[in-house]
């Protein structure tokens, strides 16, 4: 009987040939996890080349699964950034917890429609449960309500939109947004995509430790008042991707309520140091923002894909996404359920929830917690260990998990020294031990340091170190 079905119906698979295929990916997936920490932190000797021998044709026909997993995990995955690795201290990393994969498996091969609350009640409330804990970690009251998105950018241009329905007219052409010099950008898509013109933009000066200067706010709102615009958002960041940096909460959430301006908290890097006494500290205030952007797939470990989006106002999420269709099943309107499709962009959507979840409730979040504290002191570590290295300069000192830093030398000017910069970040990443990633502050190339894997431990921090000092005393020699 199995073997008829194998016949005739190729796509439904027996349980047999289900154990098989998984059994196939599993010995492959164990074996490249448990290598992540001898696999170079970055590979793309000849990656452009491999990519086109990639191309070919739509496939008539099947291929065997053994020849595939050899294309994917022999040639495809070890050639980029070694992302899920230990070494990884570029941008800001993303772990990508083998609990989440599993959820995921779990989540797609059930493959129930979590869109609507009607089609998987459980299922939605185990979504929801994910929520309200970030709201609880933020500090968020229980009005408060969210959703889950594919990553920050989403979960920024949900967060415009509700602001601009909540705080502007049909016709919000005047509208005008603020946001710091040091702001991510997606922000300025996410407006463009909102429908706002370049000019409504607003850039605020930052300061020494690169947060935004409030009373340069307090200015720039006037300044667009008086021309006639209509200032209506402020957005404000809890650890920018260039310097960690964080923004004033408690003063500019003042500034923003007397203004009576829509209050944005970009926290997608660093949101989840709340669960910490030290984060706590450094993002005091944050709770008093309209909305909340975090990524679960920064500071959670959670695999790439995974974003959300708080609103301290339930109903002001509901209120800019809602919509009504005659084909769909019947809505829940307010009370203690919700359906995903009108609180956000998207109808159709795959169960993501269940890959935050799972690996909550199977760790426990003082896991978690115990983590991402580990990733502060290894910063501050590494940040006095720089600052040792004669001529080094640490340009930004760390709030959270980032350090920038360079390499200055007496005598030369700002190219030269940018050029002497550039140089010593392709000696660090030559030895492919850690991979780090630069930036431009003020004007200047700057290297940095982002510590936030679960893999990242003191000693691949020891070598990272290592290998630094050596490139310095490279170019000291040459």
């Amino acid at each position: 009987m199995e073997k008829a079905t194998e016949q005739a119906h190729p796509l439904e698979l027996s349980g047999s040939e289900m154990r098989l295929l998984v059994d196939a990916v599993m010995e492959r997936i164990v074996a490249h996890i448990e290598s992540l920490p001898d696999q170079p932190a970055h590979d793309l000797d000849g990656a452009a080349e491999l990519a086109r021998t990639l191309v070919e044709p739509l496939p008539e026909t099947g291929t065997p699964h053994d020849e595939l997993l050899e294309l994917l995990f022999e040639r495809a995955v070890p050639k980029g950034y070694n992302t899920a690795g230990p070494g990884y201290l570029a941008y800001i990393p993303g772990g990508g917890l083998f609990h989440s994969a599993v959820a995921d498996l779990i989540a797609n091969a059930v493959n129930r429609y979590v869109g609507v609350w009607l089609a998987a009640p459980l299922l939605v409330q185990l979504e929801t449960n994910v929520i309200r804990w970030f709201c609880d970690i933020v500090g968020y009251p229980q009005s408060a309500g969210g959703v889950l998105t594919s990553g920050g950018s989403l979960a920024n241009l949900s967060a415009i939109v509700v602001a601009r329905r909540e705080r502007l007219p049909d016709d919000f052409l005047s509208g005008t947004i603020y946001v710091s010099d040091q702001a991510h950008h997606s922000i300025a898509k996410a407006a463009m995509l909102a429908g706002f013109p370049p000019d409504a933009m607003r850039v605020v000066p930052s300061d020494g430790r690169f947060r935004m200067v409030p009373d340069e706010l307090v200015r720039a709102i006037a300044r667009d008042r008086s021309a006639g615009r209509a200032p209506f958002l402020v957005v404000a960041s809890a650890g920018t991707v260039n310097t960690g940096a964080v923004d004033d909460f408690d003063t500019i959430a003042t500034i923003t309520q007397r203004e009576r301006l829509w209050l944005h908290a970009d926290a997608a890097y660093g949101g989840f140091f709340m669960l910490t006494e030290r984060g706590r500290a450094v993002m005091r205030g944050m709770e008093r923002a309209d909305s909340i952007t975090l990524d679960p797939h920064k500071g959670l470990f959670i695999p790439y894909g995974t974003g959300s989006l708080l609103v301290r106002d339930a109903g002001a999420l509901r209120r800019a996404h809602e919509l009504h269709a005659a084909y769909l099943p019947p809505m829940r309107e307010g009370g203690e359920f919700v359906d995903f499709c009108q609180i956000s962009p998207e109808l159709s959507r795959d169960f993501r929830g269940l890959r935050i979840w799972l690996p909550l409730k199977l760790a426990g979040v003082a896991e978690f917690r115990r983590n991402l504290n580990e990733k502060i002191d290894l910063t501050r570590w590494a940040t006095a260990e720089l600052r040792g290295i004669p001529g080094m300069a640490i340009v930004a000192e760390p709030q959270l998990s980032i350090v920038a830093f360079r390499l200055e030398r007496d005598g030369l000017d700002d190219a030269a020294l940018d050029a002497l910069n550039r140089e010593l970040l392709e000696r660090i990443n030559a030895g492919k031990r850690i991979y780090l990633t630069a930036t431009t502050v003020a004007g200047r190339f700057v290297l940095r340091i982002c510590v936030l894997s679960f893999r990242t431990h003191l000693d691949r921090m020891e070598q990272g170190l290592a290998d630094i000092r050596a490139a310095v005393a490279e170019l000291t020699a040459d």
